[in-house]
């Protein structure tokens, strides 16, 4: 069959059964929109994840009293670990000096001390591979041990809850993309099989006239694909709609949201997996049709 002439039939077909169409393309749609909002929350919590070593780090506490020999060994043992980008040192009296500044406008906590409390430490950063939970709390045990560190603090159950949270939407969102594309293929499928019985006469007429099956189903594969790819489309302009209105707005109002990313080359694509689930939809309802 010419693509020319397929096409004409498919875009009548969408013309006639613009209901049933319509009503396939706002469902598939809502899928589609459902998909890249959850893919924009996955994303932002892989980049915060990612961006975590910046400004994560370990705070190894040193025993008092070491002489300046034993605190170089300290730190050269601990800078050793794979897991270290960078060891810096803080003297005990730096330590003080940020803990005045930060309780600036609380200074009656300090009052009664007569002496420095704080020890020396160490801020340890950590490499971008090495962010992983158990990761962080191997690393944290072996630098217990060594001789000259008192206490390790690196904030566990914070590393814990984010890994968690980042787990738990990885696979929330995976269980969530794969359900709505089951179900797009499915009204696809429907929609497809529909329309192929309301063209019954139609085809039969084909038949006798010696069609192939190539040229009965292309039409409608190519009504598939079209109602797949405008719910693509649709999508897309909800979400960048979305984004504009909404998401510009609360950045001035809302500091948080001025580290969200917004991730447009791949909400580029959603036309694309739209078409690809209207093709493969239709394609599965004709496989299953007898004619």
């Amino acid at each position: 069959m010419p693509t020319s002439y397929a096409f004409r039939l498919a875009m009548q077909s969408l013309k006639k059964d613009k209901w049933i169409n319509l009503l396939s393309m706002l469902t598939i749609f809502a899928g589609l929109f459902i998909i890249s909002i959850s893919f924009f929350v996955f994303y932002n919590i892989e980049i915060a994840t990612r961006n975590l070593p910046e400004k994560f780090s370990l705070v190894v506490y040193l025993d008092n009293n070491l002489g300046q020999e034993k605190i170089e060994q300290v730190i050269s043992a601990v800078r050793a670990k794979r897991a270290v980008s960078s060891v810096k040192f803080i003297a005990r009296e730096e330590a003080f000096r940020e803990l005045k500044s930060t309780l600036k406008n609380s200074q009656y906590v300090l009052e009664g001390l007569e002496d420095n409390p704080l020890p020396d430490s160490l801020e340890v950063k950590l490499k971008r591979d090495a962010m992983g939970s158990e990761s962080v709390k191997q690393l944290a045990e072996e630098t217990k041990r060594i001789k000259g560190v008192s206490e390790v603090d690196y904030g566990e159950k914070f590393l814990d809850i984010l890994q968690n949270i980042k787990a738990g939407v990885k696979i929330t969102g995976l269980v969530l993309a794969l359900i709505l594309c089951t179900g797009i293929v499915f009204v696809c499928y429907s929609t497809v099989k529909i329309l192929f019985y309301r063209r019954t006469d139609e085809i039969e007429t084909f038949k006798l006239l010696g069609a192939t099956k190539g040229f009965i189903r292309a039409p409608f594969i190519i009504e598939g694909a079209a109602i797949g790819t405008t719910a693509g489309f649709t999508s897309l302009a909800a979400v960048f709609v979305l984004h504009h209105f909404l998401f510009l707005k609360l950045i001035n109002s809302v500091p948080l949201f001025k580290t969200v990313l917004f991730p447009s080359h791949v909400f580029l694509l959603l036309p694309l997996i739209g078409m690809f689930l209207g093709i493969f939809g239709a394609a599965i309802a004709l496989g299953r049709l007898k004619y």
